[in-house]
């Protein structure tokens, strides 16, 4: 791939940045605190205390949570599926109807397609890394699988948390909600994904046109240096066998 070099290895960075992107996605609360995919700031803030709630791929945290004199976060274990609706129910009392809670904590169980996004994504960067042919091509297809299913995730994600942010800033308590660093990094994930797999497997189709190429260029030239060339005769000047 010496002619598509650097657009090769700027489609392999684009997938590594992909995986780094999705793997912050996925370790957000409860495995880090302060990541979340969606965050609301609770009313009963003062000088010396700002709680929130931090809702990840396994779980929810609660920050800065009582006594006001302390520093404490309160967090889940880390598990697959929770009921974020009824969480928000309980710590502000939002209301929420049944469709939309059914509908989020279902929603919670495609958050496991996370850490496999991120797994697939860097066995695509890890495969982009030879050079090869096969390498080459095998990492656009896997980055091309990967890219469907971080689609797949983030439009659950933005129809699971939008339910919950629409609840909490409309719900007059004067809670906010918002989209926070996990789920804008699985869209920069995404758009990572789509490009550096449409590029990677730009160079593998070009660099595979280049070696054809070159084949032939070397086969004319060794038939020119050796006085064996022969022109194609039409077919009215061929000779019958019989």
């Amino acid at each position: 791939m010496a002619k598509t070099g650097i657009f090769h290895h700027l489609g392999t960075f684009l997938i590594f940045a992909a995986a780094i992107l999705l793997l912050i996605t996925t370790i957000s609360a409860p495995v880090i605190n302060d990541i979340a995919i969606l965050k609301v700031m609770l009313t009963n803030q003062s000088d010396i205390r700002n709680s929130s709630v931090t809702f990840g791929t396994f779980g929810h945290c609660v920050l800065d949570v009582a006594p006001a004199s302390t520093d404490q976060d309160y967090c889940t274990g880390k598990h697959i599926g929770y009921n974020p609706a009824d969480i928000m129910a309980g710590i502000d009392h939002t209301t929420f109807t049944t469709a939309s809670t059914d509908t989020t904590k279902a929603l919670t169980r495609v958050m496991i397609l996370h850490p496999i996004a991120t797994g697939l994504a860097f066995i695509s960067f890890l495969l982009a890394l030879g050079a090869g042919f096969c390498g080459a091509i095998m990492a656009a297809m896997v980055a091309a699988v990967t890219w469907l299913i971080t689609v797949v995730v983030m439009a659950c994600d933005f129809a699971l948390f939008g339910i919950i942010k629409n609840h909490v800033n409309k719900d007059g308590s004067g809670s906010h909600a918002y989209y926070s660093v996990g789920m804008w990094t699985i869209l920069a994930a995404m758009l990572c994904l789509f490009f550096g797999t449409i590029v990677v497997l730009f160079t593998c189709l070009s660099s595979r046109m280049h070696r054809k190429d070159n084949r032939a260029s070397k086969a004319g030239d060794a038939g020119y240096a050796n006085g064996t060339t022969t022109t194609r005769r039409r077919f009215w000047q061929r000779r019958s066998r019989y």
